[in-house]
């Protein structure tokens, strides 16, 4: 069959991935460090759509970039093995998000997946399988890398969500300021101990409220942080590697 150049648009739906994740991990971040559980779950429920439609337009190309053979020489399966794993693990982000479900899931595939791009962007360095083999190698591993540290940034998310989750249901004591519950916002009604006095009945103070803060895990600050920052690395790499390849995908049509 002719010849179908399909890298550029690839190389953009990588760019649209690292800002859209890179941006919703920003917002989810300042959100956990404001302990707002309701913002931080509605920033990662955003992402649901996009996320979907990025998966599959990269799962549908990299089934047939594996499938058709549309890249001269080994180009399809050194571009569209890795490719079909970020179309594979944008799918099933979306699906978690979309559902609720436990995000260290796709942490894991992410690892995996991520670990395998960087591999094959090694071994595509060494053999030189591209006309730019440094390049290439430092986008795949820019991704890889943020795979990777997709595990303990999913982890991080989900610690989050059990302890908000954990501080939102009805306390079981009226005591409200124990420092052993753990809490990332935590409001409490107390009642105010009464004198016994013969006749007089017993009536309650008004309620107050107790906030209770505590500080986020220095673990999940890192994780969140170094995640947003391999995702910018993710970008820009893919941002240059986009840039070179448009001449020649224009220039040259099939």
């Amino acid at each position: 069959m002719a010849f179908i150049d399909i890298l550029a648009l690839e190389e953009a739906t990588l760019l649209f991935a690292a800002v859209l994740i890179g941006y919703a991990g920003i917002l989810a971040f300042f959100g956990m460090r404001r302990q707002d559980a309701a913002s931080v779950s509605s920033t990662i429920k955003g992402t649901a759509a996009p996320l979907g439609a990025l998966g599959a337009v990269a799962t549908f190309f990299g089934l047939w970039q594996e499938i058709v053979w549309p890249l001269p020489g080994s180009y399809n399966i050194f571009f569209g093995d890795v490719y079909l794993l970020f179309g594979v693990t944008m799918v099933l982000a979306a699906v978690s998000v979309a559902y609720g479900l436990k995000l260290q899931y796709v942490g894991l595939f992410a690892l995996v997946a991520g670990g395998t791009t960087i591999a094959y962007g090694w071994n595509g360095y060494v053999l030189g399988m591209t006309k730019d083999p440094l390049e290439t190698f430092l986008l795949y591993g820019a991704f890889g890398l943020a795979g990777i540290l997709a595990m303990p940034a999913t982890l991080a998310v989900d610690h989050f969500f059990a302890h908000a989750a954990t501080v939102a249901a009805p306390a079981a004591s009226s005591v409200s300021t124990s420092a052993s519950r753990p809490a990332f916002s935590l409001r409490g009604a107390t009642r105010a101990v009464q004198p016994i006095t013969p006749g007089a009945t017993d009536t309650a103070e008004p309620e107050t409220s107790v906030p209770i803060r505590v500080r986020l895990p220095v673990y999940i600050n890192v994780a969140m942080v170094v995640f947003v920052v391999s995702l910018a690395l993710a970008g820009i790499a893919a941002l240059f590697y986009l840039d070179s390849t448009l001449p020649a995908h224009l220039a040259k049509a099939p």
